[in-house]
Formats: C-alpha cells, sequence, structure tokens
C-alpha cells in the first residue's frame, strides 16, 4: 500500500505540469499526500514560534492530506523512549519521550533508543514526505532513515540547532558571545554550561530509579526548576556520573551535521540572514529556497483615542537569549511616568530567569501579563503602541515582528539576524544595538517625545504585506511535488 500511494503521487506530480498548476499539484485528482512533520517539541507544553507555525501549517495542510507531527518530550516521569500517540486540535502527535539517557556524547545527537522508535514511527504512518522542523531532541539519523525507506526528506531552517548543541541560538550565555563562526572548543565550554548537560545527569538518575509515577513527576518539577541541583543530586547518587565532553566531540558532532545537509532535498530559510548563514555553514546553496513564513492573520484590536503613557510591549519566551532584561535595563532610563511595559510571556519556562526579571522590574512601571491563548493575539497586540524585540541571538525571521504589523504596531528591534530583514529603519520601526540598552532607551525615548513619529512609523507598519497561511501551505505543497517529481525522475532514470 505505501508503495501504491508513493507511485500515485509521482503520477499526480507527472501530470501537473503547468506553473500555474504547481501549488496545487499535490492534490490534484484527489491524490493527498501522507506528511509526516517532525519538530523537537510540539503543543499545548511548548508555545515557542517553531512549534506554532508547525502546527498551524499542519492544521491548513491537513485540509487536502494525511498530516502527522512527530515530537519529542523530556519528562522523567515516562519511561526514556516511550511513545504516545495523541490528538492535538486534530492534528495526530506522536510522541517520544527522551530523557536524554546518553552513554556518550554522540548519543545526544543520535540517541539509540530514539532512533528505533523513529523507525517504528516511519514504518507506522509511512509518508510520502517528512518535513523537519527541528532534530533536536529526535536524531541526526532521521533523514538517513526517512530516505532509506524511500521517502524525500526536507526541511524548514528554524533555527541553529544542527549545529549549536546548547539550544541552537549560537549564543554562549556563560561568555556573553554571539557565536558568529562555530568554534568546537568554545562549544565545549557552553555545552558543560547547559541545561542539556545537566539533564543528561538527572536522566540517568531517573533511568536507573524505580520511584512511582509521582516521584517522577516530583524530579521532573525539581530538573526543570533547578537543573544544576538536579545534577548535584544525581552526581550524588553515585548513578549518573557526567558525560566527558571534548573538542574532538564537538568536531564529530558538527561533521554529522554536515551528513545531514547532504541527506536534505532541500531547505527552505524562512528569512534571508539564516539562508546565508546556512550556506556559509556547508549547505549547497542549490539546496536553499528562501521563502518566509505563513501566518494566521491577526485582526486588529480597538485602539484608546487619548494619548497617554506610551505602550511598550514584549510578547515571547521569557529566556535570557531574547534579551528581556536588556529592555528592563533599557525602561529604567525612560520617565517612569511616561511610559507603560507590559511583558507577555509564561513565567514558569525558565522560573529563574523570571525572578531576576521581577526583581530588576522593581519600582518600574512593568507589569508581567503571563501566557495568552493564540485566539487572543489581537487583544494581546490592542495593548501597546510598540513592540520590541530586544533578542541577542541570531533571530530567523520572529513569528512577533509579523503579528505586530498585521495589528498596525511599530517595531523596535536589535539589529541582529533576521530582525534586520523585517524591520526597515526609520520606516517601519526603529533598531539598535542588541547589547546597548542606552542606544534602546535613546529609541524608546525618542518615541515618548514625538508622539508623530509614533503614528507615521505605526501608519506604513500597517502596510507590511505578510503572507497568510493558506498561501504558504500552497507553496509547500509545490515544494513537496517538486521533490517527489525530482525523486521520481531520478527513479526512472536510473
Amino acid at each position: 500500500m505505501w508503495g501504491r500511494r508513493r507511485r500515485a503521487a509521482r503520477a499526480c506530480t507527472s501530470r501537473c505540469r503547468s506553473p500555474a498548476d504547481r501549488p496545487r499539484a499535490a492534490r490534484c485528482d484527489n491524490h493527498s499526500l501522507r506528511i509526516l512533520h517532525a519538530i523537537h517539541d510540539f503543543l499545548p507544553r511548548h508555545q515557542a514560534g517553531s512549534e506554532i507555525y508547525a502546527f498551524e501549517l499542519g492544521r491548513e495542510l491537513a485540509a487536502g492530506h494525511h498530516v502527522s507531527v512527530l515530537c519529542a518530550e523530556y519528562d522523567p516521569s515516562r519511561r526514556h523512549g516511550h511513545v504516545t500517540w495523541r490528538v492535538h486540535r486534530g492534528l495526530t502527535v506522536i510522541e517520544v519521550v527522551n530523557n536524554w539517557v546518553c552513554a556518550s556524547f554522540e548519543e545526544t545527537y543520535r540517541p539509540p533508543l530514539v532512533g528505533e522508535q523513529i523507525a517504528h514511527v516511519l514504518r507506522a504512518v509511512q509518508p510520502d514526505i517528512v518535513h523537519v522542523h527541528n532534530l533536536l531532541n529526535l536524531s541526526f539519523d532521521l533523514p538517513a532513515v526517512a530516505r532509506a525507506h524511500g521517502v524525500p526528506v526536507v526541511a524548514t531552517l528554524h533555527d541553529y540547532g544542527l549545529v549549536c548543541p546548547s539550544g541552537g541560538q549560537r549564543i554562549h550565555r556563560a561568555e556573553r558571545h554571539v557565536c558568529e563562526v562555530i568554534d568546537t572548543q568554545r562549544c565545549t565550554r557552553c555545552f558543560r554550561e547547559s541545561p542539556y548537560y545537566q539533564q543528561i545527569s538527572f536522566g540517568r538518575l531517573a533511568a536507573v530509579t524505580r520511584a512511582p509515577r509521582v516521584l517522577g513527576r516530583a524530579a521532573l518539577a525539581t530538573a526543570r526548576r533547578f537543573p544544576v541541583l538536579a545534577a548535584r543530586l544525581a552526581r550524588a547518587a553515585g548513578r549518573a556520573p557526567l558525560l566527558a565532553v571534548t573538542k574532538r566531540d564537538m568536531d564529530e558532532r558538527l561533521a554529522a551535521a554536515q551528513r545531514v545537509f547532504e541527506e536534505i532535498d532541500l531547505f527552505v530559510a524562512p528569512s534571508p540572514s539564516i539562508a546565508g548563514e546556512f550556506r556559509r555553514l556547508g549547505i549547497n546553496p542549490s539546496k536553499i529556497r528562501i521563502s518566509d513564513y505563513g501566518f494566521v492573520p491577526v485582526l486588529r484590536g480597538h485602539r484608546h483615542g487619548t494619548r497617554g503613557p506610551l505602550r511598550i510591549g514584549y510578547v515571547g519566551t521569557l529566556v535570557w537569549h531574547k534579551g528581556v532584561h536588556v529592555l528592563l535595563d533599557a525602561v529604567r532610563g525612560l520617565p517612569s511616568d511616561r511610559f507603560e511595559l507590559k511583558i507577555f510571556g509564561n513565567p514558569g519556562v525558565f522560573p529563574e530567569y523570571a525572578n531576576d526579571l521581577r526583581a530588576r522590574a522593581d519600582g518600574l512601571p512593568v507589569r508581567f501579563m503571563g501566557a495568552f491563548e493564540r485566539e487572543h493575539t489581537a487583544d494581546v497586540y490592542a495593548q501597546i503602541d510598540v513592540l520590541v524585540v530586544p533578542s541577542l541571538w541570531l533571530e530567523n525571521s520572529p513569528l512577533v515582528i509579523h503579528e505586530a504589523f498585521m495589528a498596525g504596531i511599530p517595531v523596535v528591534g536589535a539589529r541582529i539576524g533576521g530582525i534586520a530583514d523585517l524591520v526597515t529603519e526609520g520606516h517601519t520601526g526603529l533598531l539598535y544595538d542588541p547589547t546597548s540598552a542606552g542606544e534602546l532607551t535613546t529609541a524608546l525615548r525618542g518615541l515618548i517625545e514625538n508622539p508623530g513619529r509614533l503614528e507615521a512609523l505605526a501608519e506604513r507598519a500597517r502596510t507590511v504585506p505578510v503572507k497568510s497561511i493558506a498561501q504558504d501551505a500552497r507553496e509547500w505543497e509545490g515544494v513537496y511535488a517538486d521533490v517527489l517529481g525530482r525523486r521520481a525522475g531520478a527513479g526512472r532514470a536510473m
């Protein structure tokens, strides 16, 4: 049956020859595809930009295709390698528990048991195409396993997880260094200081204990809130010594990533910035297309008519590399009666960082608004006059900037990565040096003192075209059809 489905898809792509037909080629003649999206974690627990995008794209594609999502989850209350099939708002989700039970550093990116479960999932789902969003927590072997089953693989480049073992942001937090180049000696130091290194230790302890499920949940809470303490407890137990990690280990991981580059048929980069970075990292330029994300429209909420204090907003994950602390340092230099800062984000994801932010905000007109449901997105942007995107890492194409433009909100953003691709200085927003709280203070003070400039920026922000998720899905259908067609052509040539 699997072979018949792929043959039908190949026949479908071969019959749809005209350019006008290409976006809907995968659906022609009533032939739908079985599409498997692969991502490091997923909704509802994880709600960052790539997870939201993968969900919205999957849901849109599901109107004409069979769509499944393969993801991973770190959860010591469940057995390492455990697989759960569930449904999230109509999408089938296959979740593999990866507790980072590793006998070697290589197993952090090629975990054997997780790899076996991925192979089982591929046999069960029998996809026509695999769409990779992130291999962190899954396995670098996934593209090769898919290709061994005759399934082509495409990928969206969301971040740098393939070449950055400490989370994909190319930031060495302890040394406050943005990694313009991949220095594997620095990677060694950075990984040892990362939460993933601590997860390895705690994952080993969880794997050998016979604690009941409730203790497993308590262990998970401890690992998330106090990762250093968890690692110390694991070492003290004598059951989970930390791995030795060397520069050679990092060199081998980088070489493995470059082999992944070869196994994937086509990469789509949402921004020129990330496309350029991955070309420099070794992906053949002919295998990269630049095409921004698609988005669910954000309606413009009702705004108050009287001019009051400048309503500054931050929307996103409360994590160090997003630079929220820089924003708080910046607003301390503003007159406290002339602004209000609202911070939208879940403080429970990285509670230690959130506590630091609250301490920095003491005495300032700052409100921590917490997380919000996606259906309330328009209400969030209706509460602010300007969005600040203070990221310290090489952002790709931030979801929040597109949302702000759709809501008619100008953006003040760090001049780094894909932020500078989206925000036109003095036209739709303002840019500043990401490490300079002083520059950010100056930019925001200028908007306080010149409300007319804020209105002009907002007016132009409203005119920025933003691709819809429906259009994006049609473009991806064209990508899938092209890749399947090339694979079919290569097979006939043989």
